[in-house]
């Protein structure tokens, strides 16, 4: 993620928020896939989609802070909302 990498010093909180978020998308739309139930898959589905909503905020929280410009803010956001999008169909 070339976004954290480039953050100013001193914002590592934030940083790793973002990082987390990021991370545990796949890994729960993952382990979601291999449920065997819908609810499960569901219940999977839904923490994902958390996940996505918190890497937004965190995106607006640097854009507020102007630590990423709009460009690249947009670029997030917009692959986040298809995530989320894609999300809310699954559940």
């Amino acid at each position: 993620m070339d976004l954290i990498a480039e953050l100013p010093r001193g914002h590592a909180e934030l940083a790793d928020q973002l990082l987390r978020a990021a991370q545990s998308q796949p890994r729960n739309i993952a382990e979601g896939a291999g449920r065997r139930t819908a609810v499960d898959q569901a219940r999977f589905y839904t923490h994902v989609r958390g996940s996505a909503m918190e890497a937004a905020a965190s995106l607006d929280t640097m854009r507020v802070m102007k630590l990423i410009d709009e460009h690249r803010y947009r670029i997030g956001i917009e692959l986040l909302e298809g995530i989320v999008a894609m999300l809310t169909k699954m559940t």
